[in-house]
């Protein structure tokens, strides 16, 4: 069972253009990078030539005559006399790429040379991507995928239309009639449950129950920390492992800020300088770094020692919660568990998911607290997340104080119906993915309005 996913129309459209430069497609392990490019591959192309840097080293062979898509080729034929080359209808799927980052260097060549079409992947790629980068800079395109995002599970779930749907009431700000909601809540618990990565999606679709769930999950993390033990190199993996298994339970706590020396007694910052990176760039976690100060630019606006960290998938985040949690999610259908720690993990995931970057605010006297910003052309816009469906006194504060006077008005995500009351929009929980899109839509009319 194949599952629809948002980088099959980037790959359409990548296709489509006519000065398509060799693609890259980065993203962490298991998300079914290699599944979708296989597809589309076998769909576009009368000949597909796929080489796995990790199951098949002898490709790495290749580049020993340089890096002329001409002596590639030939030595790719040489390895193996049964792949085809034929101009204009050839894809060469380079995998594992993290790898065998040298094979980038390439990838300048096969652009000039245009008669082949490259794709290459991994699941580590952000580890190397700088070595990647400067070795194929100017002559590449590049593509993020990440585990499947709530519109992504609708669509496997069979509800094509309802995003659609969703973004309807949200621009119009009609509330979901009851029926409505109690099918989208649902829905949403299911995904936050099972998370998005794709193997535990399609036993779920496939047999329409949660058994298996939590043992495929609990395994994905334990693939996780494996990769950190094989790929962290000149960073101490043991601290690297430390962050990343600290992650839940500093979630869990009322105030989330990521703090090293929590991590281990006697943990300094600078000993675990790049750990946070290391697993940022592996795709494993998203980072949400502290505004400096509550206004406009965002980017280079806060402080990289500060910052609170997420899981990328929270189905993964919850699967490593003791079983008393499990059974108050799986069983109780509570998501209101560890201070919030899922609800806010959720919305920092579908906020990544569709390109944002992750803020929050906290005063230096503590007085104002924003979970995460995002911004119009001219706007602050502060996001707040609620569990169930609590007061905004922060929020309110930062809209109505004039010592912010970029915020204009703000975004409450909360287990509640749409509405609005004196510039505060609120949404329930489920609709975070589609934020972006109501921003694009919505947000010029709302700077005009609360001028």
């Amino acid at each position: 069972m194949y599952l629809r996913r948002k980088i099959d129309e980037q790959l359409r459209i990548w296709k489509a253009d006519g000065q398509r430069k060799p693609l890259i497609v980065k993203g962490p392990r298991q998300v079914g990078k290699t599944e979708s490019i296989r597809r589309f591959a076998r769909q576009n192309y009368a000949h597909v030539v796929e080489v796995n840097f990790v199951e098949e080293p002898r490709y790495k062979a290749i580049i020993a005559d340089g890096y002329s898509a001409d002596s590639i080729v030939r030595n790719l034929s040489m390895i193996n006399p049964q792949f085809s080359f034929e101009p204009g209808k050839t894809l060469l799927f380079f995998d594992e790429l993290q790898d065998f980052p040298e094979i980038a260097t390439a990838l300048k060549f096969f652009a000039i040379d245009g008669r082949y079409d490259v794709i290459c992947s991994g699941s580590m790629l952000g580890i190397n991507y700088r070595k990647i980068e400067s070795n194929s800079v100017g002559y590449k395109s590049d593509a993020v995928m990440h585990s499947l995002d709530f519109e992504e599970f609708l669509w496997a779930t069979g509800r094509d239309e309802l995003p659609r749907s969703m973004l309807a009431h949200m621009i119009e700000q009609k509330p979901f009639s009851e029926v409505e909601m109690q099918v989208l809540q649902k829905l949403f618990l299911d995904y936050t449950i099972l998370g998005g990565m794709p193997e535990v999606v399609r036993s779920f679709v496939e047999t329409g129950t949660f058994s298996g769930s939590l043992e495929r999950q609990r395994q994905l993390a334990l693939d996780y920390e494996e990769d950190v033990r094989k790929y962290a190199q000149g960073i101490d993996q043991a601290r690297i492992l430390n962050v990343f298994r600290h992650i839940p339970v500093q979630l869990a706590k009322e105030n989330k800020k990521f703090q090293i020396s929590k991590v281990a007694k006697g943990a300094r910052f600078r000993e675990y300088r790049g750990c946070v990176e290391w697993l940022q760039d592996a795709g494993m976690v998203n980072v949400c770094y502290c505004l400096s100060t509550c206004g406009l630019p965002l980017k280079g606006n806060y402080d990289e020692d500060k910052y609170k960290i997420y899981f990328a998938d929270s189905g993964l985040l919850l699967a490593q919660f003791d079983d008393e949690v499990q059974e108050d999610v799986r069983a109780n259908r509570n998501l209101d568990v560890c201070k919030g720690a899922l609800a806010e993990n959720s919305v920092a995931e579908a906020l990544v998911k569709s390109g944002y970057p992750l803020f929050y605010y906290r005063s230096a006297d503590s007085q104002v607290e924003e979970d995460f910003f995002v911004r119009t052309a001219n706007c602050l816009v502060p996001v707040e997340v609620k569990a169930k469906n609590g007061r905004t006194k922060s929020l309110r504060r930062l809209i109505e104080s004039d010592a912010y006077p970029d915020v204009k008005f703000g975004v409450k995500l909360a287990a509640a119906n749409i509405g609005e009351d004196r510039a505060v929009y609120t949404f329930p929980r489920f609709c975070s993915f589609l934020l972006r899109r109501w921003m694009q839509q919505m947000g010029p009319e709302l700077e005009q309005r609360w001028m």
